[in-house]
Parts: structure tokens; sequence; C-alpha cells
């Protein structure tokens, strides 16, 4: 596979930890693959442009400013997650998977000249000061967002740790805005926990897929088996709120509980898209139930782990609907500094499913409640279908409008809602009572 690396890649097109990084697979192109017929009608137009801005423009422009927007405004006039990087976010591209960042730890994207939140980071400022998936961020400090690139806004949320930042925010549901101040933190992600919940059920929790996922599974399992003489009844695995990162990651996380075939596959046009990546023998569990939670917050390799996990049919994947990002972004440098992340692919499930825009339906669809009774005020939350100028599904799907009554969120939660480790979980309960029947039902 000379034309491509593998390298990073997290959910959407902005994480405020310290980093912009994106979701799903990404790779890196050669920078001397072969360009396409120039239109000469509509650059002789855009040189027009160029040359009326440099002459009549209120205020003097720097050349490289004008080329440089003209860039930024091609891409993101694309998807929503394909991008212009210039050096610091090259840069930060390349740092961003390492586990430790600087930042807020907000998974982020562009709507609407507005940052909405895709999912806070387990153990993060931004998930101990009650950030929300679906929260779209009106001003940082003083600065207004409108107007803003994403990058400009990620630039302001980054600083030195103990810093602070005051966000304002429109949740639905609430009258007026919030005003939440976060501490900005390094934030050190450890992407794996575990526990066990009773007597031969075990929890992993999965906040992000770094490089050592797949084997700090395995770490955690074995240790939850020690635990248990050796052997476990059924497994909770929790990818809720985890907006994705390195497809390896999720590729060893799937085939550590898939024995054959497909764990996922990519289609595209360029050179070496079409990508096939298969299970090898083994099943950690050795083949005891399994059980998945996910919900609006779980994108991109999250999608592709519950994916791969429910066409095989080893789990039972229980929560509410994903957020459908399915698709393969492919950095492509321009020079040693700066490059261009354009979407070139989708990714499929092993039955063949696109999940770009459509999410994972769960097997057992569980709506976002309190104990309490459900306040009016319901939401839906953000998805990947909700983003402007979104990529097509590809499978020639027409896209459902999501309302309130697929997917009903309270305008506030539990607390225990943003630790997924709680006893008080509702969630967690009702999956751990599932496992317990399937591991009854196994034993007969």
């Amino acid at each position: 596979m000379s034309f491509f690396k593998r390298d990073f890649g997290l959910i959407s097109t902005g994480v405020v930890l310290g980093a912009t990084l994106v979701f799903g697979q990404m790779v890196f192109a050669d920078k001397t693959e072969s360009r396409p017929d120039i239109p000469l009608d509509e650059l002789r137009t855009f040189s027009e442009v160029f040359g009326r801005i440099k002459n009549s423009y209120v205020e003097p422009v720097d050349d490289k400013e004008l080329l440089q927007n003209a860039i930024e405004g091609m891409l993101s006039g694309l998807d929503p997650h394909s991008t212009y990087l210039d050096f610091e976010d090259f840069k930060d591209l390349r740092e961003g998977t390492s586990g430790e960042f600087g930042g807020l730890g907000i998974e982020v994207t562009m709507e609407d000249g507005f940052v909405k939140v895709v999912a806070p980071i387990d153990d993060t400022p931004a998930a101990r000061g009650g950030i929300q998936s679906g929260d779209l961020i009106i001003r940082l400090d003083d600065t207004p967002v409108k107007g803003l690139s994403l990058g400009e806004a990620v630039d302001i949320m980054r600083g030195k740790p103990d810093s602070k930042l005051l966000l304002t925010i429109i949740r639905e549901g609430e009258a007026k805005p919030l005003k939440i101040e976060l501490t900005r933190a390094i934030i050190k992600v450890e992407s794996v926990k575990q526990k066990m919940l009773e007597p031969g059920y075990g929890y992993v929790r999965i906040s992000t897929f770094q490089s050592r996922t797949g084997a700090s599974l395995k770490e955690a399992i074995t240790a939850l088996k020690q635990e248990n003489d050796g052997a476990l009844k059924g497994l909770v695995l929790d990818l809720r709120n985890n907006p994705g990162g390195l497809l390896d990651a999720a590729i060893d996380v799937s085939d550590a509980f898939i024995t054959k075939g497909k764990i996922v596959y990519t289609e595209g046009r360029i050179k070496d898209a079409a990508q096939e990546f298969n299970a090898k023998p083994n099943d950690i569990l050795k083949g005891a139930p399994l059980v998945v939670l996910v919900n609006g917050g779980s994108a991109s390799a999250s999608e592709i782990v519950a994916g791969a996990l429910q066409d095989h049919h080893r789990a039972v994947i229980l929560g509410s609907k994903t957020f459908g990002k399915g698709s393969v972004q492919t950095v492509m440098p321009l020079s040693d500094s700066t490059a261009v992340k354009m979407t070139t692919a989708r990714y499929f499930t092993p039955s063949g499913r696109s999940i770009q825009a459509e999410g994972i339906v769960p097997d057992i669809e569980i709506e976002k409640i309190k104990v309490s009774a459900l306040d009016s005020n319901d939401f839906t939350p953000l998805r990947e279908q909700d983003l402007s100028g979104h990529l097509s599904n590809g499978n020639g799907k027409e896209e459902e409008a999501t309302t309130d009554d697929e997917a009903v969120e309270s305008k506030t939660e539990e607390k225990e809602d943003s630790t997924p480790l709680a006893v008080s979980d509702y969630y967690l309960s009702q999956a751990l009572n599932l496992l317990k029947g399937m591991s009854i039902l196994s034993a007969k």
C-alpha cells in the first residue's frame, strides 16, 4: 500500500484538546498524484475577482491571506470534514492521538457558522463542566463565534493549562443561553477503563480509539478474567460519547471478538481507496455474551466497531442511534508544513451498509431519559446528517429527517450520564440485565 499511510483520525473537524482532528480513517497521500484538467474559464474569473479585491477592497489584503481563504472556501464547501491545514493545524493533527493534549476535551464541528458540540471527552474539563452533545457554542469569552472559522474557534479554546474560558451556549430546551466557565488542562486521555459489575460480568469503557486501545482492551479483559477464575459470563462494552479515533484501533477492538469475515471496507474514487479489513481467528471472550452501549455521541471508529459486531451477530447493540460519520479523510501534503484534508471514501459495515449520515440503529433502542418524568422541552441530539453540506450516504438511500419521536433527549441530564462508570447509570443497568438473560440462555 505505497500510496497511502494509515495514520490518525477522530470524528469531527475539530477537537478542543489542543489539536484539530477528524473522525474516521485518516490516510496520507503522495504529493506526486496526477492532476486533473484545469477549467481555464473559471480560473480566469477567479483571477479577475482576485485582482479586483487587490485593487478595490477598502483595506490592503495580503496575497497569501487571499489565496489561503480561497483554498479554505473551496474545501469547506465540500463537506464538514474537508479542510485546509496550515502549519499549526498540520502539526496538531500529527500530535493528536498521542493521548495527552492541552485544552478543554471537547469534540466539535461547525454548523451554520457556530461551533456545535459532538461529544465531551471523558474525565476532561468539558465533561466535568456539564458540556453536552448538541450544545451550540455562540460566544468564547467576549468573542462571538459567528464569523470565525472552526480553526479560529479551536485556537481560542486552546490555551495554557489552568487558564479559564467562559463558553456561552445555546441548549435546546433551555429558555436562555447558558454560561459555563471551564479551566483548560493538560488532558491525559485514558482510552480504556474496566471494572466488575457483578461476579462474572465485566464492564469495559472505551472513550477514544488511540494507538494502544486494542492492546489496552485485551489487558483490561484479561484483568477482569483473573478476578473471575479465568472466565467471564458476559461483558458490557461502552462506546457512548466516543467520538472515534484510529481506524487500526477500531479494527483491533472488533477483531478481539470476531473470528472471521470482514470488519470494515472502504470505497472511493482515488487510487487505493478501496480497502478491506478482515478478522483473524480468536475471540477473547470465547463466545461469552457481549452488549455494546452506544448513543448519538458515538461516531466514526465507534460506529465501525458497533456495525461490525452487529452484522456478525456477535453483540447486541443497545442505546440510541449513533452519529453517522462514515467517511474517510485523506491528508494530501502541499508542502513540508501544509496539507489538504479531503474526504475521499466512505466506509461500509461487513453487510455493505454505509452509515454515512445514517448511523447505527441499535438492536434495542433506549431513549435518553432521567429517572424522574421527562420535561416537555425535549430535543434531538446532533448527528452527521444534521451537518450542513454533509456527504450523502452513497447507497442511494433517502435520508430521513430526525424527529423528536425518534431520539428524545431530556433538556437536562442526570449527573451520572456524564460519568458512564456510575453505578446508577440506567443504560448500564439495562445492559447488565440483558447480559444476564443472554448468559442464562447460552448456558442452556
